[in-house]
């Protein structure tokens, strides 16, 4: 079955929410790839660089600036691993923990007040949704060649 026009409203309303969300993080606000990593070691504590390159579908040369700049401002540590001496494991620190809490936050209480002007049903619309779409997330589909 053909699902290609859900599919692409289904993306848009997503983007849209997303750029929305965007423009709702304060000045000084932790950058999307910064989000990402930190986000990541709340989630599933200590990790390689590389671990989390992957589960962001990135080369963790990629990370590497934003994996610095999180250590520079004391939101992550970097230790040399146990099991292999050449790999650095990153940890999330508490002050970045409470960086990521506050970032969220701000999105959080203006997506709060968006909620409050829909009625009942299109919320529980909405939590049914959401949770659709975390399973969603977790899919892996190969894509056919077009």
């Amino acid at each position: 079955m053909d699902h290609l026009s859900e599919a692409a409203l289904l993306r848009r309303a997503v983007v849209r929410l997303n750029r929305r969300l965007r423009q709702e993080r304060g000045d000084g606000s932790l950058s999307p790839n910064q989000l990402a990593v930190l986000g990541y070691l709340q989630r599933n504590g200590s990790a390689t660089p590389g671990e989390i390159a992957a589960e962001e579908r990135q080369r963790p040369q990629s990370l590497t600036r934003v994996f610095a700049e999180l250590e520079t401002d004391g939101l992550i540590v970097r230790e040399t691993g146990t099991v292999d001496r050449r790999q650095s494991v990153l940890t999330l620190t508490e002050s970045g923990r409470r960086a990521l809490e506050r970032d969220t936050a701000e999105r959080d209480a203006w997506l709060a007040e968006a909620l409050g002007a829909l009625g009942e049903t299109e919320r529980g619309v909405l939590a049914l949704a959401a949770a659709v779409m975390e399973r969603l997330g977790t899919i892996d589909v190969p894509v056919r060649p077009g």
